[in-house]
């Protein structure tokens, strides 16, 4: 198991909780709560060690654009794919409006 953390530049704070997806047979689940220190913080837990480089540039293009709600976000991977990494952060933020 491998964990990493991430720091975000971000705008307002995220406006409630979320959660989208489960983790299991390849899935992950993203928990999503406001940050009121005006950046977004990422905790991986992953079951696949030695993916480092893909997360990091998987992370860095969803929120190394325009900055979004600041958040504090925890991922528990069970062996996702970039797409589906994206689509559950995306998912997460969507429940917010």
């Amino acid at each position: 198991m491998e964990q990493r953390e991430y720091n975000f530049p971000a705008s307002a704070p995220a406006s409630g909780r979320a959660l989208a997806g489960v983790v299991g047979s390849g899935d992950l689940e993203v928990l999503l709560a406001p940050n009121a220190t005006g950046s977004t913080h990422i905790v991986v837990n992953t079951s696949v060690n030695g993916k480092g480089a893909l997360w990091d540039a998987v992370l860095a293009r969803i929120f190394g654009g325009e900055p979004l709600p600041a958040a504090q976000i925890i991922i528990n991977d069970s062996g996702a794919t970039p797409g589906v990494v994206r689509m559950r952060i995306e998912q997460a933020y969507e429940e917010l409006t």
